[in-house]
């Protein structure tokens, strides 16, 4: 996701390193470019503007101190803005309220309003609260069922309703059922359109007016591009919204939704759509969005993501495998691939490395996604505990009859004890302490590392 715009804010950036100090006039030039490359993402013009303009008058403000270059400077006021542009900070669900706190989610067809449905649900589940979903969409087929099953796939209290019923009735009985079975959230997911009407914008209304939402979530999908500016600013006209949710930012979009759809409604982007697992939602920061779209990664969130996904105490013992510089095996391996893919695997992680890292792990990422993370399970499993702990046994007899077992070629064992190796080799080095070894030996492992 914004990858295009992300290279062509890097260029920008590459062209100031020769000038001594910002002036009006290269000022000028990395502006047309940075404006350029926002037209490109898809920004909404009106958007565009004020961006620029506010950017100009701050960085002819700023000043250049010993230890930034020109680029730098630029840099640091085009983050601040971007993160203004996006809302400046986070912004938390309002909950506080007599229980249930009402969530109404608002979209498009086809803009991810039931998974993401699913997928609050599952983060409120987390928070330790009892949500409830409903579907008051009655005209999508089998839109009711989908919700169902991700209801049951998450183990989430579900309200019943029908394709016959009336969408009013279906969500004042779902609130009464809230009220009854003591749920702290409803959920509300409700029907969507291809493209705007009155009848659509009627219901929603009226739905409104009825369940008095603490929340009224916008859900539109990122790679809509300018699109999604129109579809939410008559939302906007027709609710009252409280914020929005962009979905699909990890798809191949250009990314112009994100820094317009704030501006556009007025309102902040609460949470944001990484994948299709029910778990792919985080909330939205703007800083650091903004921090990612130049280049510079979001470390935070990985931190904050691997908190949440690893085991501490398993991880613990790693550590101290790590210390005494032995007994890293194949069973280690494997557990560190399973919290990769609790994380969201290599691709997600990758996304929120700074650039340069990100460009160095990405060829590894190819070869690294979730099937192949599951054959690599697949393969260790296929062996004998004492093989896990002694992958030097693994002779030519044993790799057949493991390869058999998992299902794979001879050569997918092969490659898995060579990468194995190469861990182990690295492992030991961090063990001696020598961080400039451990980056030479990853040349290994990481093509086009130098």
């Amino acid at each position: 996701m914004l990858d295009n715009l992300t290279n062509r804010l890097s260029r920008v950036i590459k062209t100031l390193r020769g000038e001594a100090r910002l002036t009006e006039s290269n000022v000028a030039d990395a502006l047309r470019e940075v404006r350029m490359a926002l037209l490109e993402a898809d920004v909404a013009l009106p958007v565009v503007k004020d961006f620029i303009a506010a950017v100009k008058e701050k960085a002819m403000g700023e000043e250049v101190i010993g230890s930034l270059t020109p680029g730098q400077a630029l840099v640091g006021v085009v983050q601040r803005e971007l993160a203004r542009l996006m809302g400046g900070e986070n912004a938390a669900l309002n909950l506080a309220v007599t229980p249930p706190a009402v969530i109404l989610m608002a979209g498009l067809q086809g803009s991810g309003k039931t998974t993401t449905s699913g997928k609050l649900a599952k983060l409120l589940a987390g928070q330790k609260k009892k949500p409830l979903l409903a579907s008051c969409d009655v005209y999508r087929p089998a839109a009711i069922e989908q919700l169902r099953t991700i209801a049951r796939q998450l183990e989430i209290d579900f309200f019943e309703s029908a394709v016959g019923k009336q969408p009013r009735d279906i969500a004042l009985a779902a609130l009464d059922y809230a009220k009854k079975h003591y749920n702290d959230v409803l959920i509300v997911d409700t029907a969507g359109r291809l493209a705007i009407d009155a009848a659509m914008m009627q219901e929603i209304s009226e739905l409104h007016a009825v369940l008095s939402p603490i929340e009224t979530l916008f859900v539109v999908d990122a790679m809509q591009g300018q699109d999604a500016v129109n579809v939410a600013k008559a939302f906007s006209e027709v609710l009252p919204l409280t914020g929005v949710v962009l979905t699909k930012l990890d798809g191949d979009a250009r990314g112009g939704a994100a820094l317009s759809v704030r501006q556009v409604t007025g309102k902040p982007i609460k949470f944001a759509g990484v994948g299709e697992k029910l778990a792919a939602l985080e909330a939205f920061h703007p800083e650091r969005m903004a921090a990612r779209i130049l280049g510079m990664g979001d470390v935070l969130s990985l931190v904050e993501e691997a908190r949440k996904s690893v085991d501490v105490e398993e991880a613990q013992k790693l550590a101290d495998k790590l210390k005494r510089g032995k007994g890293f095996d194949l069973d280690d391996f494997k557990q560190q691939i399973g919290q990769m893919r609790k994380m969201g695997g290599l691709s997600s992680m990758i996304d929120k490395l700074p650039a340069q890292l990100a460009q160095a792990a990405q060829a590894q990422s190819a070869d690294m996604g979730e099937k192949q993370m599951r054959r690599i399970e697949g393969i260790i499993n296929s062996m004998t505990r004492q093989e896990r702990a002694h992958p030097e046994l693994m002779k030519a007899t044993r790799k057949r009859r493991v390869a058999a077992g998992a299902g794979v070629q001879v050569q997918e064992v092969n490659r898995l004890l060579n990468q194995f190796e190469q861990m182990q080799k690295m492992m030991k080095q961090m063990q001696k302490g020598g961080m400039a070894k451990m980056m030479r030996g990853m040349k290994g492992m990481i093509p086009g590392m130098r």
